[in-house]
């Protein structure tokens, strides 16, 4: 079954408008908000998605990191979580999450040792990734180590160049069947990330980068059938596919992870209104000279990252007056580590007075703090805790 894309979202009203929300908390700066109804918009919208295609939703949890949001998202009817790291993974695990795959090379059979322990302990599913004989191997020795029979998917490179092999490679057959026949490990399929996708410049070519990725697992699934093994999931995941493209038909299951936010990467790719971005910033300007005003929230808060995968244009944020005092929209313009400069014409904004900062990139936003603020939607502030923050092994 197809999923149907949603209607084009018009924003008529100025962008300064359009990404106006409700006056901040007093708290100190800089700080994350959340707004709870946006946030709920998007999860809700995510599983609809997914469900209308007939495919299971397995988020990654490295754009929150929070067992408070992941709660959410396995209530909407989430079947797990994918995580980046086994320290990452291990929380998730520990805190009851049923299914959690890690989409991470291993290497090194000791890198997943207290993760093992607590799988087995919990009884809990845990699913791994592998490219090449050496990650076979290691989980493997790992997975006899402790005692457990683990899923290992296929990593498919389907055309960021980063992990994984090549679906056409003929090194593709034999590596899965070291899987299937290993004695400690089942093979659970095909996965890879169309991470290339955030470099899009329209929804034309995320339908191709979509559909492509899935014509090359499907192909790869049936030779691989056709050689006696079973591939029960093609798994597939990145928020511009999953929101600006039909789910294709042969994909079981998607690991979006930027959905639930959002942020000014996914404002560019046009699978978000602003309205839907549902993360920002508070920030203070703390300073003003001849060219820009200066915010309180530099690099240990925004980060420098352009998009993910290095992809986006210019700045490092989109900037809207948080008080309501000005209708302009500004661009952080360049940073230093615990300062942001923003470029004005005009007037700047008054010195003590508060912006909202759209990020770039909402997921290493988060994992800068160990906190975050939700605004819930009666107007009062709840704190989320970053559960995973700092998980880097």
């Amino acid at each position: 079954m197809q999923t149907v894309l949603p209607e084009t979202k018009l924003t008529p009203e100025p962008l300064s408008i359009a990404l106006s929300r409700p006056r901040p908390a007093d708290l100190p700066t800089p700080y994350v908000e959340i707004d709870e109804h946006r946030l709920a918009r998007n999860l809700s919208g995510m599983q609809v998605r997914a469900n209308a295609a007939g495919v299971m939703l397995r988020p990654h949890i490295k754009s929150h990191k929070s067992l408070a949001i992941m709660g959410r998202q396995l209530a909407l009817g989430a079947h797990g979580a994918t995580a980046s790291k086994p320290d990452e993974a291990l929380v998730f695990v520990e805190a009851d999450v049923p299914s959690v795959t890690l989409a991470y090379p291993i290497v090194r059979p000791e890198s997943i040792g207290r993760l093992l322990r607590s799988v087995k302990d919990k009884g809990s599913e845990l699913m791994l990734i592998a490219a090449h004989e050496t990650g076979v191997e290691a989980i493997g020795a790992a997975a006899g180590a402790h005692g457990l029979r683990l899923g290992v998917f296929l990593k498919a490179d389907v055309g960021l160049g980063r992990v994984g092999i090549k679906p056409q490679d003929p090194r593709a057959l034999p590596l899965a069947d070291k899987i299937a026949r290993h004695p400690h490990l089942t093979f659970a399929g095909l996965l890879s990330h169309a991470g290339h996708s955030y470099a899009s410049k329209n929804t034309s070519d995320l339908s191709l980068i979509a559909s492509q990725e899935a014509l090359a697992l499907t192909e790869l699934a049936g030779r691989l059938r056709q050689a006696g093994i079973s591939v029960s999931s093609i798994s597939v995941g990145a928020t511009p596919t999953c929101l600006g493209a039909s789910i294709p038909q042969g994909v079981t299951e998607i690991r979006p992870g930027n959905y639930a936010f959002l942020d000014r990467t996914a404002l560019r790719l046009g699978i978000c209104a602003p309205d839907d971005i549902a993360l920002s910033v508070i920030a203070t300007v703390v300073a003003h000279n001849d060219a820009h005003f200066i915010l309180d929230a530099g690099s240990k808060t925004l980060t420098s990252d352009l998009g993910a995968h290095g992809s986006g244009g210019s700045g490092f944020g989109l900037v809207v007056s948080a008080d309501g005092e000005r209708e302009e929209t500004w661009e952080v313009e360049r940073l230093s580590e615990e300062h942001g400069f923003v470029r004005f014409a005009g007037a700047p904004p008054r010195i003590g007075s508060r912006v909202r900062v759209f990020p770039n990139h909402a997921c290493v936003v988060v994992a800068q703090f160990n906190s975050v603020s939700l605004r819930q939607t009666d107007g009062r502030v709840a704190q989320i805790r970053i559960d995973a923050r700092g998980c880097q092994t």
